[in-house]
């Protein structure tokens, strides 16, 4: 995929990535449900790929023993989430400035869905990942 830009609500954390995935991961595990509010959606990178215009703002949470969730201390906005071992990084297709190339194809962790909807897109869903 093309460059993409992206930024948190506040602009302290502002970045372009070189390489993305075209394609939108939908999570719907008890953490992304916690830590986004609803559920969680995002595409893929190399790490290596993501450029930091400015990451005054970028503050790293380690939500488990395995993984690591970026989000901005300023405004509070999600924008990441990197698995510890990993040299690649979800980046939350929410903060993308222009995400009409992104397309969502599949949803993960569907047994832990929120009680309170229906998944109705046709999509692969996958009980656990």
């Amino acid at each position: 995929m093309e460059d993409i830009t992206g930024r948190c609500e506040c602009g302290k954390v502002r970045f372009s990535v070189n390489g993305a995935r075209d394609t939108v991961t939908v999570c719907h595990c008890s953490q992304c449900r916690r830590n986004s509010g609803h559920l969680w959606a995002s595409t893929h990178a190399p790490f290596d790929a993501v450029t930091f215009e400015t990451d005054e703002g970028l503050t790293w949470f380690a939500s488990s023993a395995w993984a690591k969730r970026g989000f901005c201390s300023g405004c509070g906005s999600t924008l990441f989430y990197r698995l510890n071992d990993e040299d690649g990084i979800a980046i939350a297709a929410g903060c993308i400035d222009d995400a009409s190339a992104l397309k969502v194809s599949k949803h993960i962790f569907v047994g832990s869905k929120g009680p309170y909807y229906e998944i109705a897109d046709g999509l692969p869903q996958i009980e656990t990942y």
